[in-house]
């Protein structure tokens, strides 16, 4: 019996779209070749939250007399830390089997591919092939580790994430190329374990999206905790064929020089798995190694829509989450089931955010972006060296930066780098939403102490109203 919606892929954009076209009243069907949840439950987010954590937990007893307890012959069991991360990850995707299962979706296993307009065929694992037919298909196949020609992964020496998550045995020394949120991520975890880790950057700063001042507190903060950064440099070559590895590092001047290490983690950027689903058979528009959608994630080709890291937003797992929402609603609309069209995500209000120590969290403009756009503005930075909590919780280090329009007092941007930024930048994200104002920000209380409370000062620095700093 033909599906109402087929979903092609059941990670964090998948699932929630193929949850939503249940809750509307579609039939719906997923397919998926691998472990439900995709990259972000079985290999990204998640697992890697696990390591950060244990490492974090690691850095706490190796410093336990800072908190006047005396915690002695503290070891780690890298194995151990590696099997908790998968436990965590099982668990997740085990959480999403049983979500399908209460919203009615049945899960195919397997390798789908666009046969024709309302046909999916599915290859399982041993070799069979079923044809699934359904009106509507949403395209969700995700992404991978980018791969450099001077940098090809071999999977033991020249590794991706992937396996940067379960090594067999902890490393002595790593480089990692790329300084985006997952070469980040893994520097402090495998630092913090005791592998020696070079950071090798092609642009200017490391974390290269996020604002300036956030850039340097990084460097400096991962200076201090032991890790050699190299920027506006590049890994021109490696050699594999001794025990470890040789980089030829290439600098900004021309000269090079040969870093050597156990392994090289290729942290480049992730790209769109869109090869061999049928996209150019079916006349699905792709561009710049994405497939074109509209404001409603639909294709070129009515009918067939695209969510997530296949697609040209951002790729983070709360944008395919939402975009797979917005596709499912846009269904039901033409099908009469939903009043309202979705409301078109505004990828200029997305939060990003980096679970290194300390963690990283921004949302809007940076400051030099804000400038470019031609704003004149009201800059106010607290640094929580200055905050009651951070004091108790030993994490002074980072400040909250937060940006606003000089004319209309328009929230712009805010940058975080500091302990538990990431559960504090949400407060940012909903007051651009509403188009909030400093006025606003600086007249709701926020409670004392907690880190959020960086959030108002930071705004009463901007506006000369500061009283802790």
């Amino acid at each position: 019996m033909p599906y109402d919606v087929i979903v092609l892929g059941s990670g964090p954009g998948g699932y929630p779209a193929a949850i939503r076209a249940s809750q509307l009243g579609f039939k719906v069907a997923i397919i998926e070749k691998e472990s439900l949840g995709g990259i972000c439950l079985n290999w990204g987010c998640i697992p890697t939250k696990a390591l950060l954590k244990s490492a974090q937990v690691y850095e706490y007893m190796k410093h336990s007399t800072n908190y006047g307890i005396n915690a002695t012959g503290v070891a780690h069991d890298f194995g151990g830390v590696v099997k908790r991360s998968r436990g965590v990850a099982d668990k997740m995707s085990k959480g999403v089997q049983f979500l399908m299962k209460k919203n009615k979706i049945d899960v195919v296993m397997g390798y789908g591919k666009l046969k024709a307009k309302g046909q999916i065929e599915v290859t399982a694992a041993d070799g069979s092939k079923t044809v699934v037919e359904g009106k509507y298909i949403v395209i969700a196949t995700g992404g991978r580790s980018k791969e450099l020609p001077s940098l090809k992964q071999d999977g033991k020496k020249v590794i991706g994430y992937r396996e940067a998550m379960v090594l067999p045995g902890q490393p002595k020394s790593m480089i990692i190329v790329g300084s985006g949120a997952i070469g980040i991520e893994f520097a402090y975890f495998y630092n913090s374990m005791g592998t020696k880790v070079t950071i090798v950057e092609f642009l200017p700063r490391i974390v290269p999206v996020e604002d300036e001042d956030i850039s340097k507190e990084l460097e400096k903060q991962y200076k201090k905790q032991g890790i050699d950064i190299m920027t506006n440099a590049s890994v021109d070559s490696v050699d594999t064929s001794g025990a470890g590895v040789k980089a030829l590092v290439k600098k900004q001047d021309g000269s090079t020089v040969t870093l050597e290490a156990d392994i090289v983690l290729s942290a480049v950027g992730v790209v769109a798995n869109i090869e061999n689903i049928g996209l150019e058979e079916n006349g699905i528009k792709t561009e710049k190694g994405k497939i074109v959608v509209d404001a409603y994630q639909q294709t070129s080709v009515p009918g067939i829509y695209a969510i997530g890291d296949c697609s040209p937003g951002q790729a983070l797992a709360h944008v395919a989450s939402k975009e797979g929402i917005n596709a499912a609603e846009h269904m039901a609309y033409l099908e009469k089931k939903h009043q309202h069209l979705p409301e078109p995500l505004d990828y200029n209000n997305i939060p990003g955010c980096t679970y290194c120590t300390p963690e990283i969290a921004s949302v809007g403009y940076t400051e030099k972006a804000a400038k470019e756009a031609g704003y004149e503005l009201k800059i106010g930075k607290f640094p929580f060296m200055a905050s009651g909590k951070a004091s108790a919780a030993g994490a002074t280090d980072g400040f909250v930066k937060i940006i606003y329009d000089a004319k209309y007092g328009e929230l712009l941007g805010c940058h975080m780098i500091g302990m538990n930024v990431t559960d504090m930048i949400a407060e940012a994200v909903v007051a651009r939403k509403l188009e909030t104002t400093a006025h606003e920000i600086l007249n709701a209380v926020h409670p004392h102490p907690t880190m959020s409370e960086a959030f108002k000062e930071a705004t009463a620095v901007a506006y000369g109203e500061a009283i802790d700093v």
